[in-house]
């Protein structure tokens, strides 16, 4: 349990950062458990991560989120990395231990599969093929979530054929890549497609797919939270396709980061998710 003699501080730490609803979900926390202790954004820039990273020991912080570009840098910089994150290839939560040494582990793939669970109750990850769109570090948390969870045809498409191959190759099992003219024809006979890139983010285009071949029972879902709705899950959700967004994989994460941090299983309430989306 933490301490209640001791203030908390915990952040999440990325280029740029300030648009993370974050701080919002663990500060909630922090007042509901009357703990006395912040969460704060940390702008740092790619180049000053090594040093930001080894600064939060003497600062008295119990760890960090890692967010867009750190993810797969901080690889580097930790001493430890649990299997998960090694197998991902990135890592998203940093723990301090007593000693000043840094822990990496990657909750995002939790985050992903936990939110398609309570969203949709029943799914299942084998239930039919599975379209994945981009291979950055949400990508790798995702398809590793999902062939984890049984699934047994990952379609992997990405701009960059050879960063598609490279999960491929790495992961193996039931991913297979393809190259990004066939996209739209990849979308044909899925029980799922997922936007794992940041096409249809704030301030980025949208994700340039057509969803013509999409059955109508697929799930479409998104781990982009800003907006809730992405033009892409916009169009499928005017299809008739049930949609899912990123804002439930990110509050998932809280739970595994605080248990590490603090030793507490915190509670996601409604009411904490229905408070985000009023800012979004």
């Amino acid at each position: 349990m933490a301490n209640p003699e001791r203030f908390l501080m915990a952040g999440v730490m990325g280029w740029p950062v300030m648009h993370s609803r974050s701080p919002m979900l663990h500060n909630y926390l922090f007042n509901q458990y009357k703990l006395a202790g912040t969460y704060v954004p940390l702008a740092i820039r790619p180049e000053g991560l090594a040093a930001a990273l080894r600064a939060l020991h003497p600062l008295g912080f119990s760890g960090c989120n890692l967010t867009i570009p750190h993810k797969q840098q901080a690889m580097t910089i930790v001493d430890e990395v649990d299997a998960v994150a090694k197998s991902i290839g990135a890592i998203s939560c940093v723990v301090l231990r007593p000693d000043g040494t840094l822990a990496g582990s990657n909750n995002d793939c939790y985050g992903f599969i936990q939110n398609l669970k309570q969203a949709i109750p029943g799914w299942r990850a084998d239930a039919g093929p599975i379209t994945v769109i981009g291979a950055g570090g949400g990508s790798r948390a995702v398809c590793y979530g999902l062939a984890q969870e049984g699934a047994r045809e990952i379609r992997l498409v990405n701009r960059t054929f050879a960063r598609a191959q490279g999960i491929a190759t790495e992961f193996g099992g039931p991913i297979k890549a393809y190259p990004w003219e066939q996209r739209h024809d990849l979308l044909e006979g899925v029980a799922m497609a997922v936007n794992a890139t940041s096409q249809g983010m704030v301030g980025n285009p949208a994700l340039d797919i057509r969803l013509d071949k999409l059955a109508s029972s697929a799930l479409a879902a998104d781990i982009i939270y800003i907006p809730l709705e992405t033009p892409f899950l916009a169009a499928a959700r005017q299809r008739g396709n049930r949609t899912v967004n990123g804002l439930g994989m990110l509050m998932h994460q809280v739970r595994p980061a605080w248990k590490a941090w603090f030793g507490i299983d915190p509670e996601m309430k409604a009411e904490l998710r229905a408070l985000v989306e009023k800012t979004i």
